[in-house]
């Protein structure tokens, strides 16, 4: 059995109406997996016809938002004028750069029809080159994405690279991410090779790694240099996630990082004095948490 650099347990929160989120990173223990520096478990949650999610406009900086669907469809609005519905399998990839502004919402059709919402969000930091960079988004829908099905597992590759599968979703450092489906009793092994940090979180079911037992909201991370066994015990999903490390530390204030305080700083400055780029046709806003 080799040993885990650390087993991390998600935090529940009751947004209000039933809406359940664990956040698993940050955490003091561990601020970051790779360049992932935070990690989002939505729901599942079901909206009765006329209830949905609205989260209102709100901005980020430094950052790259990933939003990746298992049930139910958002809608993403942002300040660059792109309008995106977000669905099952697809990979929807929202870089912040030197800022942008976002809302997640639904359509009209799915508020009448109400919807079950089960969703993962991850932020991932962008490197200190890159922090300043232009914004944009890019979506890739399931179909364009690489899918293996082989002894009862199914891989779908989101980013980066696992042997000769290639994901074609850009980004601008070394990333790992993967949705992992498993029936019971199927094993998939952990390469040593696939990214120095990795980490599994298990959305449903229940899964072993080398013999250790995991279930839903649990986050183990492997230890460098490693191989590992991942065995379900019945039929499971996991997230695999990782990277090169972070080129430095980071500070997180909101929806905002950096790896300079003074630039959360002036976001502050601009947030409240209402200067960020505004999403068309959208006048509300988060104000500034203080």
């Amino acid at each position: 059995m080799t040993d885990l650099a650390l087993v991390l347990d998600g935090k529940a929160r009751d947004l209000g109406g039933g809406m359940m989120v664990r956040r698993i990173l940050p955490q003091a223990v561990r601020r970051s997996v790779g360049p992932f520096v935070f990690y989002d478990h939505i729901g599942p949650v079901d909206f009765a016809p006329g209830e949905a999610l609205e989260v209102r406009p709100h901005p980020h900086i430094g950052l790259e938002t990933v939003t990746y669907c298992f049930e139910g469809e958002i809608l993403h609005r942002d300040s660059l004028g792109i309008v995106q519905p977000i669905q099952p399998g697809a990979m929807n990839w929202m870089t912040a750069g030197r800022g942008i502004v976002h809302s997640e919402r639904v359509t009209d059709a799915v508020r009448a029809s109400g919807q079950r919402l089960h969703a993962v969000q991850a932020w991932v930091a962008l490197p200190q080159a890159d922090e300043e960079c232009d914004p944009a988004f890019h979506h890739h829908p399931a179909a364009d994405l690489p899918v293996v099905r082989q002894d009862g597992v199914t891989l779908r590759l989101l980013a980066g690279r696992i042997g000769a599968l290639r994901s074609p979703v850009p980004t601008k450092t070394e990333t790992l991410y993967a949705d992992l489906s498993l029936d019971a009793g199927a094993c998939y092994t952990l390469g040593a090779d696939l990214a120095e940090e990795r980490a599994i979180y298990v959305v449903d079911g229940t899964v072993y790694i080398d013999g250790q037992r995991f279930g839903v909201g649990q986050m183990p991370i492997l230890a460098p240099g490693a191989d590992y066994s991942l065995l379900a015990e019945e039929a499971s999903r996991v997230m695999l996630l990782g990277g090169a490390p972070l080129d430095g530390p980071r500070t997180m204030f909101w929806n905002f990082v950096s790896s300079r305080k003074e630039r959360i700083e002036q976001a502050k400055d601009e947030w409240r004095a209402q200067s960020f780029p505004k999403i068309p046709g959208e006048t509300e806003f988060i104000p500034l948490p203080e």
